[in-house]
Order: C-alpha cells, then structure tokens, then sequence
C-alpha cells in the first residue's frame, strides 16, 4: 500500500473557549448577564455600549407568538397594554397581586437554587418511577459540592432501608439515569468516569474525542508523570493525537457541581422575557433588560483596516475577543427565544386559565421539539424569569410532571396541587376534608391519586392535616 497525502473538508464540534464562553452566558441570569457585559465594556477598548442603537427587529419587527416566530425584544410598552388586565384573569396561586403587575420589570428577591435542588427538580420531571425517583434522591443527597458520588453504593442501598429493599444492581441503573442530568458530568465516581460522560455527549467526530476516551478510561491518572510523549507510546499513537485529545480534556469542568455554586451569588432577578396578549393572541419577546446595546467601535475598527497584517496585534486580538461576545450575546437570545416560543405553545392553558390548566411537561419533549440538548434546554430556563399577566414567574413554573388521568390523558402535578388547594379552601371548616377524602374527591373527577399522594402534594403546599385545619366558631 502506498502512502499519499489527501485533503478533505469537514465540519467538527470543539469545545473551543468560544464554546464555552456562550455556554457560560446562556446559562447567566440577567443581573449576572448585565454585570458581565459591564466588565468587558471596561477591560476590552473595542467595545463600547450602544444606547442609541436600536437592535435589529426592535419596535418595527414582528413580535412572537404562539404560532409564529420572534425576531426582536418586547416594545417597551408592553408592560402597560390594557390587554393585560382586561383579557387574563388575575394570578391567585403565586403571591403576586395588582402591585407586582405594575412594576417595570424591577427587582425582586430570586430563590436560591443549590446543586441538590436543581438535581431533584430534574428528578421530579423524569420518567422514573415513584420507587426509581426516592433512589434517586438518595443518591442526589450523597452528592458532595463537586458533583461526585463519592459513597460506596452498598452505602446507598443501606440507607434506603427500610422503606425501600434494593440491590446494588438497581441503584447502578438510577444512578446511570442521574449522569444524564445537567450539569453533564454529574453523579461521576472518579475524575475519569465525569470526563467520560462529557465526552459522551460530544459529537462523534469532534476532534480528539476518540482518543481522549482511551486516555480517560486507562492512562488519565499516569498522564501528569508519563507526559505527551509517555501515553502516546503506552496507546501507540503519534504525540499529536494524544496532545490534541489531552487539549479537549483541558476544556471540560472536572468538577460540574461548582457551576451552581458559583452562579449562585445574585439577590435580584429581572425578567428576562416579557408575555403579554395583544387582540387575543399570546405574544413572547426577549425584555429590554436581557438585551445589552453593545457594540464594536467604529473607529478602533477602521483603525485596524488602515494597518498591515503584522501592526495593532493588540486591538485585532480585542477584535476578535469583541466579536465572539457579541455572537455569544446573539445566540444566548435566539436559544431562548426558541425555548420560549415553545413554552407558549405548550402552556397556553396554564397563561390563560392558571395553575389547574398547566399540562405536564418534562425537559425531553422541549429539547426533542427545538432540536437542543437537555442540558442546554436546562441551562436556557436555569434562573431565568419571565413577566406575565400572572407576575414573574420562574420558567420552571412551566414544567411539571403527570399522572394519568381515567379519561386517557395526563394531569400536571401542579394542576392536582392547585385542585387540593381550592377543595380545601372551599371545605367546610368545622368539618376539614381529610387526605382520603380528597383522594375520593380527585377520583371522581378523574384524576385517581393515593391518599398518600394528596398528603405528599399538601405538605409541599405547607397545608396542615385536617385536624389542625379544625376552626370552631
């Protein structure tokens, strides 16, 4: 066989700085956003904020809706159309009242979200069953800070006794099911095993890829004392592949847990989206707040033109390090955007007629219908809000999970949470519904829950058992 050289053109994902910059963003509330655009503005002399220039698609452009697409954020006198008050009925689940509607998008207290929680809310919007998902919780709270399950999961199987009587086999699979959770890398049992499951999810034909999962499940612990030139010999290939790979595994997180921690450090939010109804029709728009108006500067830009290709090495470098915030800044909008005009569609019901109206919705069908990564739909709606006719809501307001109902279709579990909550605010006071007897209740509406269910949903709403509801006079 005679060897020949050949050239051929291919596209290949990389976790470049670029990559992981807009990954950064995205996942950014836009208190955070905001502060991190203010510290480039002010350490990169090829910004400059742009508070004159209307972003594309601005007041002029269409608005999007629950049919069609969205190209610019939301006028700035969508807060005050009369359709708010006049078309959607007033929130009575969440707290907000007439007074948080008229505010302008202003600051508001955020709840703080640890790794624990925003694993367990994953959780609870899985498939897994009830038994699968106390597995699952077991293993959330033997989780350290880093993400990593460092207990034995004979361990695991100990504390789940004696309510549940599982095997090591069983926990094994909850456990696979756990590291697909975001952040990728989670609920990993050694360094190489969270590298493994980053690498996984990359496309197979990223660069280095193949290679990099050689070294992780064999000579990732020898590489700090072999080098380059020692692995490469122990796996028999050429040093270039082995520093290509060792370049990949250089730009993933060995400790994914930290991601919420460091992010979570914010006391306010602002909403990043605005919904609003315009002439019976729902309409999504990115908010003012979570739009930026920076821009590259001109004359630095015509400055650099003027010079050859060897001068103002400096400013080209700032150039390029603009260029790539203000695409990271673009594609953070547009993702979304399309998660949001997604939500629309699916929750119209929950917008128009409240919490019973919220259908059950889970991660995989938003990621399956705008062609995204679950983790990515997870980073999207991660501490991000949006203001309704029915206040600030947290996107995860709209997700919940279901149970099936007789009639064939599903009930959300925030639906049955606000049935239980309207039957008890309708009881009769010197008589309170007791679980059981909600459970009844619910059945003959459709919905067949255990009694234990009912006591499961009301303790979440913090409502007291029917003896302590008892009122006398």
């Amino acid at each position: 066989m005679k060897a020949r050289l050949q050239t051929s053109m291919g596209q290949h994902l990389v976790m470049t700085p670029q990559l992981r910059q807009a990954i950064r963003l995205l996942q950014m509330s836009t208190v955070e956003l905001q502060a991190e655009i203010a510290e480039a503005v002010e350490t990169n002399p090829l910004l400059e904020w742009a508070e004159d220039v209307a972003p594309a698609g601005a007041e002029d452009g269409p608005q999007a809706t629950a049919g069609d697409g969205m190209d610019g954020p939301a006028p700035a006198d969508a807060a005050d159309e009369g359709d708010w008050s006049s078309e959607a009925p007033a929130w009575d689940g969440g707290g907000h009242g007439e007074e948080d509607e008229r505010e302008s998008a202003t600051e508001r207290l955020v709840e703080t979200e640890d790794l624990a929680s925003h694993l367990l809310w994953q959780l609870h919007l899985s498939h897994l069953s009830e038994r699968d998902r106390r597995i699952g919780a077991a293993l959330i709270d033997a989780l350290d800070e880093d993400g990593y399950l460092r207990e034995p999961l004979s361990s695991i199987v100990q504390t789940l006794l004696p309510e549940i009587r599982a095997d090591e086999d069983e926990v094994q699979t909850v456990l696979l099911q756990l590291q697909r959770f975001d952040p990728v890398g989670v609920g990993a049992r050694s360094l190489g095993e969270c590298l493994r499951l980053q690498l996984e999810v990359l496309a197979e034909d990223t660069p280095g890829r193949a290679v990099a999962l050689r070294i992780v499940a064999g000579p990732l612990e020898r590489l700090p004392r072999s080098g380059i030139e020692g692995v490469a010999h122990e796996l028999k290939l050429a040093p270039a592949e082995v520093e290509q790979a060792v370049q990949l595994l250089r730009s993933l997180d060995p400790r994914p847990g930290k991601q919420l921690a460091e992010l979570e450090h914010d006391s306010y939010v602002v909403p990043d989206c605005v919904i609003w109804r315009q002439k019976g029709v729902w309409k999504v728009a990115l908010s003012q707040q979570a739009l930026p108006r920076v821009a590259i500067h001109r004359g630095y830009e015509q400055m650099i033109r003027r010079c050859g290709e060897g001068d103002a090495g400096y400013l080209r470098t700032h150039l390029q390090e603009a260029r790539w915030l203000l695409k990271s800044l673009e594609a953070r909008g547009e993702t979304l955007l399309k998660v949001m005009r997604c939500l629309l569609r699916q929750q119209a019901g929950f917008l128009e007629f409240g919490e019973q109206a919220l259908r059950p919705l889970t991660l995989r069908e938003i990621a399956n219908e705008v062609d995204l990564h679950e983790s990515t739909v997870s980073r999207a709606i991660a501490r991000k809000y949006v203001r309704t006719p029915r206040g600030t809501l947290p996107l995860k307001a709209f997700f919940a999970s279901g149970i099936d109902t007789e009639g064939g279709g599903e009930a959300s579990s925030t639906a049955i949470q606000a049935m239980i909550r309207r039957l008890i605010e309708n009881e009769n006071p010197r008589k309170p519904l007791s679980d059981a007897k909600l459970a009844d209740m619910l059945k003959e509406g459709g919905i067949p829950v255990a009694r234990r269910t009912v006591a499961k949903y009301r303790e979440a709403m913090n409502i007291p058992a029917s003896h302590e509801r008892v009122r006398i006079g």
